[in-house]
């Protein structure tokens, strides 16, 4: 049996709690006596760190592995929760979801990440305050909470951004606008990639919930997975939004560049014959009609302006002005 001096001094080892079950909790003595333990996976101790605490081969190497994606794994001897959760570290991407691994167990449940989790935090810091949860199950369900919590957030600011795109695609669609769409639904489509089958893995973890775990506790993780449902909808119709606001972008530039092409055309139609008559007169060739006459440039002019007043006048009758 380790003291808690020696599990402390493993890199990997992050922190560790025994619950008061009244929603408290203080540090862990020993190893054997901790009902959460939390660690970073990213430490190359973690693997034998997890060996040592009785887990089998591919709960350990799965809990390690550097890619994984959202699943609930039910087994005789526990539950595997592999989730992610919105990204808060600075200077990150929040759409860069970060891995949260569990495994629950009757009386212990040991997560793993590789970068700091708020929910986690946040979820230490109730029980500190003797506020927390009351059993390991509920841990569990508060780190799903949580975790749901920011997604929720990160969705609702998404939406906000969204609104302020469409009224500024309204008054003035630009090639900026145009990067801000496609930087909305690359966040869109990364976190959608990993809310959907953390929506199939919450599911999972319900059904295992209403033969394992008390009616309250599996409709708390049957909301979380309803509301992950949810979460997935609105981003699979922000993504149609930003679709459609893309398109609408495209068509009133092209209706710009379209309506400054038409105008020019107008100028070239109407200057047309006046520079073929200018171009004309202005050859330097002998046998030019008028060079001797001092009224021949008047004359030319009188007869441009009238060109130029009829070429008007079949545009009027054509509706091309």
């Amino acid at each position: 049996m380790r003291s808690m001096t020696s599990i402390q001094n493993d890199l990997c080892y992050v922190f560790g709690l025994v619950l008061d079950g009244e929603g408290g909790a203080r540090a862990v003595a020993e190893s054997a006596d901790a009902h959460w333990l939390h660690i970073d996976y990213s430490i190359d101790s973690s693997e034998h760190w997890l060996q040592s605490r009785g887990l089998d081969e591919w709960v350990v190497s799965t809990l390690v592995r550097s890619d994984t994606r959202p699943r609930t794994v039910v087994t005789k001897t526990g539950v595997l929760i592999v989730l992610r959760a919105i990204n808060l570290n600075p200077h990150s991407d929040p759409e860069d979801m970060v891995s949260l691994r569990i495994w629950l167990e009757a009386d212990r449940i040991i997560s793993v990440r590789q970068r700091r989790l708020f929910s986690v935090q946040d979820t230490k810091l109730e029980l500190e305050q003797g506020v927390g949860a009351t059993s390991v199950r509920e841990v569990m369900i508060r780190l799903v909470e949580k975790i749901g919590d920011r997604v929720s957030g990160f969705v609702d600011e998404l939406e906000e951004q969204l609104e302020g795109i469409e009224e500024l695609v309204e008054t003035d669609p630009n090639a900026k606008i145009r990067s801000e769409i496609s930087n909305s639904r690359r966040k869109v489509a990364s976190v959608r990639r990993f809310l959907a089958p953390q929506r199939d893995a919450l599911e999972s973890l319900y059904r295992h919930a209403t033969t394992s775990m008390e009616t309250t506790e599996a409709n708390v993780l049957r909301e979380q997975a309803d509301r992950i449902v949810r979460y997935v909808e609105d981003l699979d119709l922000l993504r149609e939004r930003l679709l459609v606001l893309q398109e609408e972008t495209m068509n009133r530039m092209m209706e710009q560049q379209n309506s400054r092409m038409y105008a020019l055309s107008i100028v070239a139609v109407i200057f047309l014959p006046i520079t073929f008559v200018s171009g004309l007169f202005g050859m330097n060739v002998a046998g030019l009609p008028g060079t001797e006459n001092p009224q021949a440039f008047g004359i030319v002019g009188v007869v441009m302006l009238a060109v130029t007043g009829l070429v008007f006048v079949l545009l009027m009758i054509k509706r091309w002005l």
